[in-house]
């Protein structure tokens, strides 16, 4: 009971470390929503030269982002393994994202390309420094399976408001200035202070592990690949890595794909803020249910149960049509968010639990490796999903708006769709999504960790921290336990 206790962490520590995830919720909602909307209809880049923006960054990412997750491991200060990251990202993050939302006015396409590939560059690697020593904190803060998820609550409710805030604020800030150049760089000053400040709470409120700050070894190249490759080793990895890329592939390709829907299709562009608003809002709203779930049952089960919500509310989207009634979308979308909420949530609650799956493997606390390869695959679906519907939508036919300045005020003026723009919107909004959700549920009934499977892993590591032998009996108990969770 006295180790339990220890465990557990004051409401100043939780609320802390949530605040650090308002960059991390948010900025993705806005790269999600309007990026490449921003991209096509504002800096007017064609769509499939957009999608190379973020294609190139990719490329970028794979290297930047499990080499992040490295050096954090091997960091070694007074001030922990994570921290000085995060109190170093501040002016960078508020940098980054001024830069990637200045609406360069270049003659030249290719100019205007060019500086919104390093903009978003500059931004994506900016979050590689941040978010992996963050999410890798995570890990170290509760070894408690129950705590993490309480953990976790508290950053998705920061992580869901601002990703609420960033799906509505945006957009008025901008529509409230004559000139539209003016709307985004206030929105990028506003927004980027908005990211970047809350890490001074994190950074004082959070505290590392002494004991996880063991004499690193001597690196090489050969140790760097392999910490790269040996987490395709284990089997819960691969499950957990796989539910997380579907499941935010879904996500990311519904926000890209929501503004278009909701403009050319349903003709309701100005709601699309809004209708976002809500589905967030009832994300919030369902945090309490799937971690009371969670602790019933495990976080699998509640992970499911979310997953299969919103697999049954997607079955119902190809039904939408404009001549519904106008509250059809809002409930939609407040039922979707509350389905969202356990996928989302629960994901984030299992993650810390990866670390000590390897350490049972390794004999090494590795959580930034780890977290770097997580951060890569949130960015990866990210730009999949951009990728994806910015080549969908240029290959049907997508007519970008018309640039015209009246009276010396710069307007964007909408042109009309074909019917193939129309199907293909309709097609990315329903039915590739069920698609993407099934192999995320598949990955997610594969996952075997328990709260027993947990409670049985934690007692055998703290034997092995000691540098104790083991007794038979746990030695038996360790190989069984690397049979399920690892695999042979």
């Amino acid at each position: 009971m006295a180790e339990k206790d220890t465990e557990r962490l004051s409401l100043t520590t939780k609320v802390g470390f949530g605040l650090g995830d308002i960059y991390g919720g948010g900025a993705m909602t806005i790269v999600g929503l309007y990026y490449l909307y921003f991209l096509t209809d504002v800096v007017r880049i064609n769509p499939a030269l957009a999608g190379i923006v973020f294609l190139i960054s990719k490329m970028w990412d794979a290297v930047s982002d499990p080499l992040m997750g490295l050096i954090s491991d091997r960091t070694r200060t007074k001030m922990g393994r994570r921290r000085p990251y995060l109190l170093a990202g501040i002016i960078f993050i508020f940098l980054s994202f001024f830069m990637m939302w200045y609406p360069v006015d270049f003659d030249k396409e290719m100019h205007r390309f060019v500086f919104m590939l390093v903009a978003y560059i500059f931004f994506s690697t900016t979050i590689t420094m941040v978010m992996v020593p963050y999410n890798a904190l995570s890990s170290e803060l509760t070894l408690d399976y129950n705590e993490r998820s309480s953990l976790s609550s508290i950053r998705i409710f920061f992580s869901t408001l601002s990703s609420m805030i960033c799906a509505v604020v945006p957009l008025e800030i901008v529509k409230r200035f004559p000139d539209a150049r003016d709307g985004y760089i206030t929105m990028a000053v506003s927004i980027g202070l908005f990211f970047s400040l809350p890490y001074i709470a994190t950074f004082l409120t959070t505290k590392e592990r002494k004991e996880f700050q063991v004499e690193k070894q001597p690196f090489s190249i050969k140790m760097g690949l392999t910490s790269f490759i040996e987490p395709f080793k284990i089997r819960s990895f691969v499950n957990v890595l796989m539910m997380y890329l579907f499941a935010f592939l879904t996500m990311d390709m519904l926000m890209t794909i929501v503004i278009y829907f909701m403009t050319y299709y349903l003709e309701r562009g100005n709601e699309t803020n809004y209708v976002l608003g809500a589905l967030l809002l009832f994300q919030i709203i369902s945090i309490p249910f799937y971690y009371y779930l969670s602790k019933k049952t495990s976080k699998r089960v509640a992970f499911m149960v979310g997953s299969i919500l919103w697999i049954i509310m997607m079955s119902f989207s190809y039904l939408i049509t404009p001549e519904m009634h106008p509250y059809t979308m809002y409930i939609f979308g407040c039922l979707v968010g509350f389905a969202t909420g356990g996928v989302v949530v629960m994901i984030y609650s299992i993650f810390p639990d990866i670390p000590d799956i390897d350490e049972l493997y390794s004999g090494q606390r590795r959580e930034g490796v780890y977290f770097g390869l997580f951060t890569f695959m949130r960015k990866l679906s990210s730009a999949l999903a951009i990728f994806f519907i910015s080549n969908a939508i240029a290959l049907a036919g997508y007519k970008a708006p018309i640039k015209e300045t009246i009276d010396g005020v710069t307007k964007m003026v909408q042109q009309g769709q074909s019917t193939e723009i129309i199907l293909t919107l309709r097609l990315l909004f329903s039915v590739v999504p069920i698609i993407l959700l099934l192999i995320c549920l598949y990955n997610c009934i594969r996952y075997p960790l328990t709260p027993g499977l947990h409670a049985r892993l934690r007692k055998i590591l703290g034997v092995k921290r000691e540098k104790a032998d083991l007794t038979d009996e746990l030695r038996a108990e360790e190989k069984e336990l690397k049979k399920i969770l690892i695999g042979g």
